[in-house]
């Protein structure tokens, strides 16, 4: 079965979302071959900065301005780094990739956001967790996986 590779390239308009900042919910450094697989980490999502989405991102969201989690990842074997949401409410994910790129995801299965990397770049991921609409989701969950 093919894998689907969701990840879409936003222009550098989301000047609301800053990656120079502190992470709110903490950060983790990963070399290729980390154990367990999938890492897990718990965040709340959404904010109070409102994304409008751009032409090859076309959903608007609310998401805080720091990034919610920090992934320093050294690239290896493994060919894809996948990030995934899991949440009880509808959740956007935003990153920042090691070369400044931008790349979101909405409802990937209907719900839950996915962004895959194929052969992703060693280096500093910004993550951020947003919602459709402007409340809090709490116990949201962002994987990260190579499998």
């Amino acid at each position: 079965m093919a894998l689907l590779v969701v990840a879409l390239w936003v222009a550098p308009q989301a000047e609301a979302q800053n990656w120079r900042l502190e992470p709110t919910f903490g950060s983790i450094a990963l070399r290729s071959g980390f154990v367990p697989d999938p890492h897990r980490h718990r965040v709340i999502a959404g904010g109070d900065n409102h994304f409008l989405g751009s032409e090859d991102c076309r959903f608007g969201g609310w998401f805080a301005s720091p990034p919610d989690y920090r992934l320093i990842y050294e690239a290896g074997r493994f060919p894809t780094l996948t990030l995934t949401v899991d949440a009880p409410g509808d959740t956007m994910l935003l990153v920042n990739d090691p070369h400044s790129r931008w790349y979101c995801n909405d409802d990937h299965d209907g719900r839950n956001p996915l962004i895959r990397f194929a052969n992703p770049p060693t280096g500093q991921y910004d993550i951020w967790v947003g919602t459709y609409n402007r409340s809090n989701v709490r116990n949201a969950v962002i994987y990260i996986s190579e499998r």
